[in-house]
C-alpha cells in the first residue's frame, strides 16, 4: 500500500465554495443505474455549482468522495478522471454502508477557492 499525503495551499484574497454532498441525480429527479453513470452525473452537477459561482475545475482545492462498494473503486477513478484531467485537488476517498438513498452508489463534495482583486 502507498499512502500519499497531500495539501494545497490557497493564498491571498479568494471566494470559497463548499458543496453539500452531491450525488449522481439527474436534474430531472432520476437515478442512473451504474457507477460510470451515477459518477458521470455527479462531476456535471459539480462543474453546474461550479459554474453558477463563476469557476471550473482549476479553482476545486479538495474533493471528498464516497462509494458505497469497494469494487467500484477503478470504474469511479476513471470517470474522475475525465473530468479533473491534470487538476490534482487534495482528497478523502471513503467507503461506506450507506448514503442518502438506498440506489446512491456515489456522492461527492467539493471545496473550491478562487482569487479575487488584488492578491495579498
Amino acid at each position: 500500500m502507498v499512502a500519499t499525503v497531500m495539501g494545497v495551499e490557497v493564498s491571498g484574497k479568494v471566494r470559497w465554495l463548499h458543496t453539500s454532498g452531491t450525488p449522481g441525480i439527474k436534474p430531472d429527479g432520476t437515478v442512473p443505474e451504474t457507477i460510470e453513470e451515477q459518477a458521470d452525473q455527479a462531476w456535471k452537477n459539480i462543474l453546474a455549482i461550479l459554474e453558477s459561482a463563476g469557476m471550473g475545475v482549476a479553482d476545486i482545492v479538495k474533493v471528498n468522495q464516497y462509494l458505497i462498494h469497494a469494487e467500484d473503486k477503478s470504474a469511479y477513478i476513471q470517470v474522475r478522471g475525465r473530468y479533473l484531467g491534470e487538476v490534482c485537488p487534495a482528497g478523502m476517498f471513503s467507503v461506506v454502508t450507506e448514503l442518502i438513498y438506498p440506489e446512491i452508489l456515489v456522492e461527492l463534495e467539493v471545496i473550491a477557492a478562487k482569487a479575487e482583486g488584488d492578491l495579498l
